[in-house]
């Protein structure tokens, strides 16, 4: 029995890492108070990890480690004598540089803390390693004062490193667009018209305004950010206001999403019907011209095309040849499409000669017939 329990435990002690100064080796956190970490490395005796020897960033060690935490520590000391001293803190920075490597030549990332803004970017430390973000490589966007980024914690990748300088060049731009492009994938496999979002304005164009709706941007066309004629987006929204859209418009081809910010309640198209009917003859202000009609509005967000093939019985070349903007002119309401808040018009019907019925000036005669004959009596009481 004791030849057998002997033996029992050989084969345990022959299990148990044989550990010397230098190693590095991954343990399981057994123990956690405010002064070390206890560790069991897999070796006879526990190792254990001084408050100092974490992190440099970490005071109390109960803050930031717990029970069962996996990590990897170097053996600082090893006298055999019931002491096995490691350091976390010295394993981190012998591993880093292979962690370097991987992020270089794939996905790993790492999260720093902001120390300090220098000329042409910040500064962090990885791990013992001093980092610098250069400020092209904090943001998607261009970023005016590097101080707001001190203390900021970010999550960066990799870019290059210099060993002997102890120095690493790190990037959060991108893994930010990493995420970003994730996301409008993500997006653009769900959105469809009419749904509805809160963006952030990001940019304004004269055509328009551009809104982040999480990873990637749609456009508010100007002619959608309000119910009347704006000449530029800028009078109705600014950079980094908060807006709630429309998609009205989406290619997953082209990756465009069109969107709309108009206010239903304002929306003049409402009961269209009630105010304006096919055939009505109305008058309205030319407000555009283009190759091929203009548009003309009847009142504040409702206007119609007038092509130019309805403009004059007459060929012309360009709208622009007969009327400018500006100018109020009176057309019949060829067609309203009120779901789509689309009209027609023409002004050539308008201008078209009435066919004359003359057959109530027709009389059975048997002499000859003439003109002069027919309109005879209709002309013989006026007096010239």
């Amino acid at each position: 029995m004791s030849e057998s329990m002997d033996a029992y435990m050989d084969e345990i002690e022959k299990s148990m890492k044989v550990l010397r100064n230098g190693d590095i080796v991954e343990g399981v956190i057994i123990s956690v108070n405010d002064k070390e970490v206890m560790v069991d490395v897999g070796s006879t005796l526990d190792g254990i990890v001084t408050a100092e020897e974490l992190d440099d960033a970490v005071m109390n060690p109960t803050e930031h480690y717990h029970l069962g935490d996996k990590i990897f520590v170097l053996v600082i000391k090893n006298d055999g004598e019931g002491n096995i001293v490691l350091s976390k803190k010295r394993a981190d920075y012998f591993k880093v540089w292979e962690e370097f490597d991987e992020s270089i030549e794939g996905e790993r990332t790492f999260k720093v803390k902001v120390k300090e803004a220098i000329k042409g970017g910040v500064t962090c430390d990885l791990k013992g390693v001093r980092g610098f973000i250069p400020g092209s490589q904090l943001a998607t966007s261009y970023v005016e004062d590097l101080n707001t980024y001190i203390g900021e914690t970010l999550e960066v990748k990799a870019l290059e490193y210099n060993r002997e300088k102890n120095s690493v060049v790190l990037s959060a731009r991108s893994v930010l667009e990493k995420s970003a492009e994730a996301r409008a994938t993500r997006l653009y496999e769900t959105i469809t018209e009419g749904q509805i979002f809160t963006g952030v304005i990001t940019r304004l164009a004269d055509f328009g305004a551009f809104v982040d709706l999480g990873g990637t941007d749609g456009l508010i066309h100007i002619t959608e950010l309000s119910w009347k004629r704006i000449k530029h987006p800028s009078d109705v929204v600014n950079v980094g206001d908060s807006v709630e859209v429309t998609v009205i418009k989406v290619d997953k081809t082209a990756k465009r999403i069109g969107l709309r910010l108009n206010d239903v309640k304002d929306n003049p198209w409402s009961n269209i019907s009630e105010y304006y009917q096919e055939d009505d003859i109305v008058k309205g202000t030319v407000v555009r011209l283009t190759s091929f009609g203009a548009f003309v509005e009847l009142e504040s967000g409702v206007d119609g095309l007038l092509h130019v093939s309805e403009i004059s019985e007459e060929r012309i070349s360009k709208p622009a040849d007969v009327l400018s903007i500006g100018q109020e002119v009176e057309v019949l309401i060829l067609s309203i499409d009120e779901d789509k808040q689309k009209m027609s018009f023409s002004m050539k019907a308008l201008n078209e000669e009435e066919d004359v019925d003359v057959s109530e000036y027709l009389e059975e005669t048997s002499e000859e017939t003439t003109i002069g004959s027919l309109f005879k009596n209709k002309f013989k009481d006026l007096k010239f």
